[in-house]
């Protein structure tokens, strides 16, 4: 025999209420708290207790979205992104929300297939984690007046909303830190790319190497393509270490360029932090794993992807809403990578 499907109806005669009050507090627009606590708590835990299933596709019909989020993200691979990923799942959630989401390996092509294929499936909105070449697809959005949030990464040259982290702050306070640790030839590898976040972690390196007295040596930044990381990193640090004023500390600019490092350091059982001090970006258990651990750019996950969403669900909701631009401070988590020991006497600065 089948099961009677339950409905908003019969919760509220549960629950003593009218049915448009249950609705009110099920379709999560109680933000505010009109609902008595009490109350709310209640008809939740009466639909819980029923099994209630809403008929989603009722709901689309009656309010013209599909209550679903596409998210777009570099590489599910890195811990960063894992990471947030799961964020912006938890909060968009919260607010009735069910997310859709692929990763784009960083290759733009792949990102606008994305984008297409979350587009067709009506999705009412979109969270991207830019590649780079990707303006023009960022562009027929805005055109298109297509609710989206850019998030980690953004074009300072299209009035977008965005949530990211002030990279060149970032970059700035791991170098000062490294300075005041009492390293000199601190060095910097990136990634050879236009994308803005990166250009500004090494515009944040450099300007404190030069407000801090150092006179910046070419052989110290190196500069990889992202799809030659596993190629290339060892040349990078070779060429870091055997030029006539070696580096004696590092700054990664990404996780996977640390860990393709600290495997070559490795290698090369270079003692860390005496004979070379290491900072990255991108927090994951493996910093903490390995034999010294790592200090790194602690970047605001949770904040990061719950401010993504609630500008994006404001978007959907209130198209006029104006576009919004965060930055977000990160802080530095700081470790035995770095800790070189100086003397009291030692000049910190050259």
């Amino acid at each position: 025999m089948q099961k009677k499907k339950i409905t908003l109806k019969d919760i509220a005669k549960r629950a003593g209420v009218s049915t448009a009050l249950v609705s009110y507090v099920m379709n999560g627009k109680d933000k505010q708290g009109k609902v008595g606590k009490e109350m709310a708590t209640k008809i939740l835990a009466i639909s819980k207790e029923l099994n209630f299933k809403p008929h989603y596709l009722a709901r689309s019909l009656r309010s013209g979205k599909s209550f679903t989020l596409g998210l777009v993200i570099a590489d599910i691979s890195n811990p960063f992104f894992a990471n947030i990923a799961r964020v912006v799942e938890n909060e968009a959630k919260r607010f009735g929300y069910t997310v859709f989401y692929g990763s784009s390996d960083e290759d733009a092509e792949k990102s606008f297939d994305l984008i297409d294929m979350l587009h067709n499936r009506a999705v009412d909105g979109f969270i991207i984690v830019p590649t780079e070449n990707s303006q023009s697809k960022i562009r027929s959005l805005v055109e298109e007046n297509i609710p989206f949030v850019l998030l980690d990464r953004f074009f300072p040259e299209i009035q977008t909303n965005y949530v990211s982290t002030n990279n060149y702050q970032s970059s700035f306070d791991a170098c000062t830190h490294l300075l005041e640790m009492g390293y000199k030839n601190i060095g910097l590898l990136g990634i050879d790319s236009a994308l803005h976040h990166m250009k500004e972690r090494i515009r944040g390196y450099e300007d404190a190497l030069e407000i801090h007295g150092i006179k910046r040596n070419p052989d110290w930044l190196r500069k990889i393509r992202q799809n030659e990381v596993s190629a290339k990193t060892r040349g990078a640090i070779d060429d870091m270490l055997s030029n006539d004023k070696p580096v004696d500390a590092i700054i990664f600019c990404t996780y996977s360029l640390a860990v393709n490092a600290l495997k070559y350091i490795n290698e090369l059982k270079l003692k860390v932090p005496e004979q070379l001090g290491i900072v990255s970006f991108g927090q994951a258990e493996l910093f903490d794993l390995y034999h010294c651990p790592i200090t790194y750019i602690m970047q605001q996950m949770n904040e990061l992807g719950k401010k993504a969403v609630e500008i994006l669900i404001q978007k959907i909701e209130n198209p006029e809403t104006p576009t919004q631009q965060v930055l977000m401070q990160a802080s530095i988590i700081k470790r035995e990578s770095s800790k070189k020991k100086i003397s009291k006497t030692t000049k910190r600065y050259t």
